[in-house]
């Protein structure tokens, strides 16, 4: 197996190549087509639009840029996957850029951020709240309570968080503080597109 170069702040081979992401702080919100999202940059600029491709044999989850232009796709890697392995590829390299693994214990919407070669632990997003991930699941309504997530990289240091408002669709916030030892781009990319899969 291909030792991964390690993570570097500038080019590197978890950026996704079609699109910029260079904020600390972005909006997601579900429009009134369930699971098509809008990502806004803090200028109110769009700069995803996601919408989950239906009735597929195995979930595709294609994002493209503000300008419309195909930016990366998420693909489960099993058919009729309700948890598992999905993989962001970069649309422009055709390249698989990071794999997010889903953490099944009791319910708990913990995800984690992969080398798709290697394995390797890049981030991790979990759940604030172990009670209201268990809710989500079991009980419909609790849908509409928003949760919170805290991001951490490899080290289990804090980097960012994201932040459920109270909504009819979903929306939450995005915020990295410190992404000096995370892929950022892919660490964004994986949260803004949880909400989708953990609603299957």
């Amino acid at each position: 197996m291909t030792e991964h170069p390690p993570f570097d702040s500038g080019t590197n081979s978890y950026d996704i190549s079609t699109v910029d992401l260079t904020d600390d702080r972005y909006e997601v919100k579900q429009s009134a087509i369930r699971n098509k999202y809008a990502v806004r940059d803090s200028a109110g600029n769009v700069v995803l639009r996601g919408k989950q491709k239906m009735f597929k044999m195995k979930e595709e989850f294609p994002f493209v840029t503000g300008d419309d232009e195909d930016a990366f796709t998420v693909k489960a890697g099993g058919i009729m996957d309700v948890a598992g392995n999905y993989t962001i590829t970069d649309a422009g390299t055709n390249q698989e850029v990071v794999v997010l693994d889903e953490d099944l214990s009791l319910f708990v919407e913990n995800w984690t951020i992969r080398d798709p070669n290697t394995g390797e632990t890049l981030a991790t997003i979990r759940s604030k709240s172990k009670l209201l991930s268990a809710l989500r699941h079991l009980v419909s309504g609790a849908n509409l309570i928003p949760n919170k997530y805290e991001i951490f990289d490899a080290d289990g240091d804090h980097v960012g968080d994201i932040e459920g408002k109270f909504s009819l669709r979903d929306a939450y916030t995005v915020s990295i503080d410190d992404a000096s030892d995370v892929p950022k781009e892919a660490v964004i990319a994986s949260a803004c597109i949880l909400d989708a899969l953990e609603n299957e």
